[in-house]
C-alpha cells in the first residue's frame, strides 16, 4: 500500500476529517492500520501524530501535492492506537463505516471551557512583607495595604477572593506583580461528578464460596491468564463485593478498570460502594454529566488520575492505558446492545477490547443472557455460582396471582387481594414496598369502544400514549395533541384509554393507601439531571413507603427495608413481537422478585398475571434459572434464533415508500444472484415487509432478516449487500443499516 488515510491527533483537530499522505519505502511494512505516526500538517508543515485508518493503492488527488509521513511512533501500542484498531474491528463485526465506529470509540473534541484554580501568592519572605506594608500604609495604598495584611497572615490566597472579598484592580495586581511582591499560580481544576459521597473504609467480609471465587481468578490473573469468565450469582448473593475484592488486587498492580452497568440509574447506589473503598480513584461517565464533566473525565483518565471507570456501555471507550479488567454488571441487559450505527454490542466489543490490552472480563448477572451461558457450557467462558443469598438470606417467598381469577371474584382493581392484604401488613409494620410495571407514561393505547379506532401518530405508525393534563405523545418523534372529548371517527363519547402506566399505579396506590407516602420513579420523573440519585435516594432514607416504577428500580438496587415486590401485569412483555420475550420476561420477574428480602427482614412476591402456566413465569416463581434455560433453547433451536443460530436484520428507510420497498426487494434478489454465482450454501432470508415501525419522522421503514448458523458468512452478506448498496445509483434517497443478532425486533 502506498498510502494511508490519516485521522490528526484527536486533542489537536476535528474528528471528522481524514487526510491522505504517502507512505515512505523504509516505513511501508510497519504502516498498519492503528499505527501511530507523525505528519507535517497544514500550510507551515507543524509536526503533529496522528494515526493511520486506511490503507489505500490510490491517491485521492495530485500525487506531488501528497506529503509524506515523516516517521512512525517508535514507542509501544498507544491507547488511542488500541481503540482505532477497536473501532476496525467494530466496523468489520457490526457493519458500519469506519467513521461511525470512530465517532463511537474516540470523542469528538468539543471546545470545552477548562476550569482553574488560582492563586495568588507571596514571593517574599514574611519579615519583608512586613517592610514594604508599613511603607505602603504610608503612601495610603489601600488596595496594597488590605493584599499585603491577608498575605502576611495567609501566603497563599484564592484569586476570585481577593477580587471579590479585598476589592482588588487587576492594575494593582499586575504592579505588585512586576515589582516582584505577589505572583500567581494556576492548575487545571478538574471536575469531579461525585458528590457528597463519603469514604467509609468498611471492610467487607467475604463468604467462603465467594473467597473461592476471588482466589481462583486472581491465581489466573497472576499466573498472566487473561479470559472471560461468567459469574452467575442468584439475586442478593454478593456478586458486587466480589468484583470488589478483585479490582483491589487489579489496581494494586497498577492496572485499570472499567465497570460497566446497565442504567444511569443504578450509578448512585455502585458508585456508593465502590466509592467507600476505593475514594476519589473512582469517577462514573454518563449521558448526564455535562460536557465539561465529561471532558475532565476523559483527561483524568487519560493522565492516570482515576484507577476506576463506572458507567454504561460508552464507559466501555475510557482511554485507559493499562486497562486490566473490564466488568460487565448485569450482562444480560439489552442496553448494551447500541440501537444507533454502529449497532456493536458491549458484550463481545469488551472482550474484543481486553485482547488488545492484555485483560480479564468478568460478566456478572442473576439471569445471564442466553448467548453467555450458552458459550460458559461449551466452555468458551469459565462459569462460577454463586448459588445462596449472603449471610444465608432466605430467597423471598413467590405467590403467583392469577388475574383471571381476581376477575371472576369482581375485583377490578389493579391490586389483587392477596397484594393488597400484604402492602397493608408492611404499611402497619413500616417497612418498604416496591411496585413494578414494565410501562411507562399514563396509560397504554387510546381506543374508542363503540368503532375500534385506534388514535395514532400522523408522522409514526404508532398508538398515541396518554399523559397528565390532556396530553396525547408520541414517544417515538414527541408528537402531541389534546385528548379528543368524541372520537374523531365515529363521534362517539366511548374513547378512553387503555392499558396502565406508572402515573396511572401511583395514583390508584394514594387512593387504595391515602397514608401511604409514595415515590415514581420512570423516565419522566428523572428526565432532570440528578433525577435518579434524588429519588432513590430518598427512598433508602425511608422518605417513602411505596415506590413504584418501570423496569429502573429493579436492576441491582439494594435497599434493606423492602419487604414486598409487586409485580403488576407481569406478564405484558410477552406480548411483544421479538423472539427474546420470554427471556426479558423471566429476566425481568426473577430481577424484580430479587428486590425483596435483601437484609435481615424476610421478603415476599406478588406475581400478578393472565399467564400462569407459562414457561417464564413458572420458572421465575421458583426461582429455577437452569430450568428456564433448558426450556428456552428448545424453542430457539427449533426456529433458528440466537444462541442457537445467527440472524442480522436489514432495515432499509426512504422519505418515499415506493423506493424503500424497491431498495429492499433489489438486496434481496441480488443476495439470491450473488448465491447461484459464487455457488454459495443459501441463506435463510425472511422479508422483505413493512417494518413493524413502517413510518417514523416521515421516513418509511423496510426490513428483512438473514438466519445462519456461520457468523463469518453472515458477515460476507453484509459485506456485499453493503457493496452493492453503496455502488448502485438505483438506491439513491435510501439508507440500510444492519444489525446483527438485534435485541429488538424490527
Amino acid at each position: 500500500m502506498k498510502y494511508a488515510d490519516i485521522i490528526v491527533d484527536i486533542s489537536h483537530e476535528d474528528l471528522d476529517k481524514t487526510y491522505q499522505y504517502l507512505i515512505p519505502e523504509q516505513l511501508r511494512d510497519r504502516a498498519v492500520i492503528g499505527a501511530q505516526v507523525l505528519i507535517p500538517f497544514g500550510k507551515g508543515n507543524r509536526q503533529i501524530k496522528g494515526f493511520i485508518i486506511g490503507l489505500s493503492d490510490k491517491p485521492k488527488w495530485k500525487e506531488d501535492a501528497i506529503k509524506p509521513i515523516t516517521a512512525l511512533a517508535e514507542d509501544a501500542l498507544v491507547m488511542e492506537s488500541q481503540l482505532i484498531s477497536l473501532a476496525g474491528w467494530i466496523k468489520d463485526t457490526f457493519g458500519s463505516t469506519m467513521n461511525e465506529a470512530l465517532k463511537t470509540v474516540l470523542p469528538v473534541k468539543r471546545t470545552v471551557k477548562q476550569k482553574e484554580n488560582r492563586m495568588i501568592k507571596a514571593a517574599l519572605p514574611k519579615e519583608e512583607l512586613v517592610i514594604i506594608l508599613e511603607t505602603e500604609r504610608k503612601k495610603n495604598n489601600k488596595g496594597r495595604v488590605r493584599l499585603l495584611e491577608a498575605l502576611i497572615r495567609t501566603p497563599s490566597l484564592d484569586y476570585n477572593w481577593v477580587i471579590d472579598t479585598l476589592r482588588l484592580s487587576l492594575t494593582t495586581i499586575k504592579d505588585m506583580e512586576k515589582l516582584g511582591i505577589i505572583e500567581k499560580e494556576s492548575s487545571v481544576l478538574y471536575r469531579n461528578p461525585i458528590k457528597e459521597t463519603s469514604s467509609t473504609g468498611r471492610t467487607i467480609v467475604l463468604t467462603p464460596p465467594q473467597q473461592e471465587i476471588v482466589e481462583d481468578f486472581l491465581k489466573e490473573y497472576r499466573e498472566g491468564t487473561r479470559q472471560t469468565y461468567l459469574l452467575h450469582g442468584v439475586t442478593g448473593s454478593g456478586k458486587t463485593e466480589v468484583y470488589i475484592n478483585i479490582i483491589e488486587e487489579v489496581v494494586s498492580t497498577g492496572r485499570q478498570v472499567i465497570v460497566l452497568i446497565p442504567e444511569i440509574s443504578l450509578t448512585y447506589q455502585t458508585v456508593l460502594r465502590f466509592y467507600q473503598r476505593f475514594s476519589d480513584r473512582v469517577s462514573i461517565m454518563n449521558s448526564k454529566l455535562s460536557q465539561g464533566e465529561k471532558y475532565d473525565q476523559y483527561i483524568r483518565a487519560k493522565n492516570g488520575d482515576i484507577d476506576i471507570i463506572i458507567g454504561p456501555r460508552s464507559a466501555l471507550f475510557t482511554p485507559f492505558q493499562k486497562l486490566g479488567l473490564i466488568i460487565i454488571d448485569e450482562e444480560h441487559e439489552g442496553s448494551y446492545k447500541s440501537e444507533n450505527p454502529p449497532k456493536y454490542h458491549a458484550r463481545e466489543t469488551a472482550i474484543e477490547r481486553a485482547r488488545l490490552c492484555d485483560a480479564s472480563v468478568i460478566l456478572g448477572s442473576a439471569t445471564p443472557s442466553l448467548e453467555s451461558y450458552k458459550k460458559a457450557l461449551d466452555g468458551e467462558y469459565k462459569l462460577y455460582r454463586l448459588t445462596d443469598r449472603e449471610g444465608k438470606r432466605q430467597m423471598p417467598h413467590i405467590w403467583t396471582v392469577d388475574l383471571r381469577e381476581e376477575l371472576k371474584a369482581r375485583n377490578k382493581s389493579i391490586f389483587s387481594r392477596k397484594l393488597k392484604t400484604l402492602i397493608e401488613e408492611r404499611l402497619q409494620r413500616k417497612e418498604q414496598v416496591m411496585l413494578f410495571i414494565n410501562r411507562r407514561g399514563y396509560a397504554g393505547f387510546i381506543s374508542c369502544r363503540s368503532c375500534g379506532l385506534v388514535l395514532k401518530c400522523p408522522h409514526c405508525d404508532i398508538s398515541l400514549t396518554s399523559h397528565n393534563g390532556g396530553k396525547l405523545i408520541c414517544h417515538y418523534c414527541g408528537y402531541e395533541e389534546n385528548f379528543p372529548e368524541k372520537c374523531p371517527s365515529c363521534g362517539s363519547k366511548y374513547i378512553a384509554s387503555f392499558g396502565t402506566g406508572t402515573q396511572k399505579v401511583e395514583e390508584m396506590a394514594r387512593k387504595e393507601f391515602p397514608a401511604a407516602r409514595i415515590l415514581r420513579m420512570d423516565m419522566d420523573t428523572t428526565r432532570k439531571k440528578g433525577g435518579h440519585e434524588e429519588i432513590l435516594s430518598a427512598f433508602a432514607k425511608g422518605q417513602a413507603d411505596i415506590l413504584v416504577g418501570t423496569q429502573m428500580i429493579v436492576k441491582g438496587h439494594d435497599f434493606p427495608k423492602v419487604t414486598l415486590v409487586g409485580i403488576l401485569a407481569a406478564d405484558l412483555s410477552l406480548y411483544a413481537a421479538d423472539f427474546r420475550a420470554s427471556e426479558r420476561t423471566f429476566q425481568l420477574l426473577t430481577q424484580a422478585a430479587g428486590r425483596a428480602g435483601r437484609a435481615e427482614l424476610p421478603g415476599e412476591v406478588v406475581i400478578q398475571t393472565y399467564q400462569t402456566e407459562h414457561h417464564s413465569v413458572v420458572c421465575a416463581g421458583k426461582g429455577d434459572y437452569e430450568e428456564f434455560y433448558n426450556q428456552e433453547m428448545v424453542y430457539r433451536k427449533l426456529m433458528s434464533y440466537p444462541p442457537a443460530s445467527h440472524i442480522m436484520a436489514v432495515l432499509i428507510a426512504s422519505k418515499e415508500e415506493e423506493k424503500a420497498l424497491k431498495a429492499s426487494e433489489l438486496l434481496t434478489n441480488a443476495l439470491k444472484q450473488w448465491e447461484e454465482r459464487e455457488e454459495l450454501l443459501e441463506y435463510h432470508v425472511i422479508g422483505p415487509a413493512p417494518a413493524r415501525l413502517s413510518k417514523a419522522n416521515d421516513i418509511f421503514r423496510f426490513c428483512f432478516y438473514i438466519k445462519e448458523e456461520d457468523y463469518k458468512r453472515l458477515v460476507a452478506a453484509k459485506d456485499f449487500l453493503d457493496g452493492f448498496y453503496r455502488f448502485s445509483e438505483e438506491f439513491q434517497g435510501t439508507q440500510v443499516q444492519f444489525d446483527f443478532d438485534p435485541m429488538n425486533s424490527y
